[in-house]
């Protein structure tokens, strides 16, 4: 079995970021020894470069691989050129054990808050994930906006400009689960027969009502993806359980 935990929108900064709940979320998720760590974007606040030179001592606290796409917050004020020497690669492909494909996508843009992939990363993309099917690879596609509008989070305005595009090639392509932060609410959307997963924020103060800060697991059998809601300091739920034979 693969355990992937998924956080997002941590929002480093002087004001907005809980540093007590984040380092919680360190020892919480150390304690599962997940496989991998992945991370859909807002790393800082506002991409400053004193943001990303705590982020990455902050992100160094985390046994397991982690990998990270920036978001909107990551690529104002040059941030987007920050994020490559203290994070890395905006965009990325990484491979496990195989048959286990993550696939990481820039939805940022500089200075812009909504998202947009663009015609040229989506023929990357496209050209990834046409690999991914053709070899049966379980796969996952990770950025930090919605691709599909998320319930309780207001008037829509964040969503992906080319959305529909994206959208169409990721179920064209069968891609097993798509997972995204940015409205800081967490969600699950089946759409044929890809699951969508929203994450909401690890340890930004920017909650929406009674939220609190949260991080998602992803437990990846042969059989069966688990998904579950860890309020940091507190309970667990359960999202989701999928039988992977329903989804094909």
């Amino acid at each position: 079995m693969t355990v992937i935990a998924h956080i997002s929108d941590l929002h480093i900064s002087k004001t907005e970021f809980n540093e007590q709940v984040f380092l919680k979320a360190v020892r919480e998720i150390n304690s599962l020894n997940p496989d991998m760590i992945l991370v859909t974007g807002d790393i800082t606040n506002q991409g400053y470069y004193k943001e990303y030179i705590q982020a990455k001592k902050l992100l160094s606290l985390f046994k397991p691989p982690l990998y990270a796409v920036p978001g909107n917050h990551d690529s104002r004020n040059l941030g987007y050129e920050t994020f490559e020497e203290f994070i890395g690669e905006r965009s990325w492909k990484l491979i496990k054990d195989n048959n286990f494909v993550v696939v990481g996508v820039d939805s940022s843009s500089p200075d812009i808050d909504s998202g947009n992939i663009g015609r040229p990363q989506q023929v990357w993309m496209d050209k990834q994930l046409d690999q991914c099917l053709f070899e049966n690879n379980f796969t996952i596609v990770a950025m930090h906006h919605h691709v599909i509008p998320i319930p309780e989070t207001g008037r829509e305005r964040n969503v992906l400009s080319d959305a529909g595009d994206i959208l169409k090639s990721l179920i064209d392509h069968q891609v097993d689960l798509v997972i995204c932060g940015h409205k800081h609410v967490h969600n699950v959307w089946k759409m044929n027969n890809t699951l969508f997963v929203n994450a909401g924020s690890v340890s930004s103060n920017k909650l929406r009502g009674k939220d609190l800060n949260s991080y998602n697991v992803y437990n990846i059998s042969d059989d069966n993806i688990e998904i579950y809601l860890n309020h940091i300091g507190g309970k667990n739920f359960v999202l989701g359980n999928f039988n992977r034979n329903d989804l094909k």
